[in-house]
């Protein structure tokens, strides 16, 4: 039995759509692991480690402000730097989750326009935008790094830890990396689904394996 994407933002019966979600969520993990090749599989694989890898950043980032809040009110102690670490830290983390967002179908759409399109049609759409997002990240990743050296020239650190700052911007590069071949990889799905005799829906909905 096939589920449709669609049928739990439609349905205003808010039981069946609790009953809808279990099945949309499972069978959007096996769609993934089914369509993906080789080289999908491993950019999945490096995208869920580096999103993990960001999840666990801001979980210590919030435990040491909890720390450096408490300090401060009652022992007039906060953490040293604390607003120097946060900033740099948060910075390379929130870079983490982007390829694992695109890969596994989370984008924000707007499907107003092409919810009654044709399958290649959406197919060319998500072709373009994959390929958009690819360039996106290829060009923060070089601008990214381009910066990154540039502060490491000059020296540039923290005012009060003196941590050099081309660290954290650099600790940036990989996740903007992975996320232009995240890109890539799908617009070459998406074109591949294009020009098949019979094109499923997307790479992203319940609907589209057998």
């Amino acid at each position: 039995m096939q589920s449709n994407p669609h049928a739990i933002t439609r349905t205003k019966d808010p039981v069946k759509a609790a009953a809808l979600a279990p099945a949309v969520s499972e069978h959007l993990s096996s769609i993934a692991t089914e369509d993906f090749g080789r080289i999908g599989q491993t950019l999945l694989m490096l995208s869920k480690v580096l999103a993990m890898a960001g999840g666990l950043i801001f979980v210590l980032l919030v435990i040491m402000s909890i720390v450096s809040i408490v300090g401060r009110k009652l022992f007039s102690a906060p953490v040293p730097g604390d607003v120097e670490i946060l900033q740099m830290a948060a910075a390379c983390a929130s870079a983490s989750f982007f390829a694992y967002c695109h890969l596994s179908g989370g984008d924000v759409r707007v499907d107003f326009f092409t919810a009654n399109a044709s399958p290649r049609t959406t197919h060319s759409l998500d072709a373009a935008g994959s390929l958009l997002v690819a360039c996106f990240g290829a060009l923060i990743s070089w601008r990214a790094a381009v910066g990154a050296l540039s502060v490491k020239a000059v020296g540039e650190t923290s005012m009060i830890l003196g941590w050099p700052l081309w660290i954290a911007q650099l600790l940036m590069v990989p996740g903007f990396v992975l996320l232009a071949l995240a890109g890539a990889y799908m617009a070459a799905a998406h074109v591949k689904r294009i020009f098949e005799p019979n094109p499923r829906t997307s790479l992203h909905q319940p609907g589209a394996a057998s």
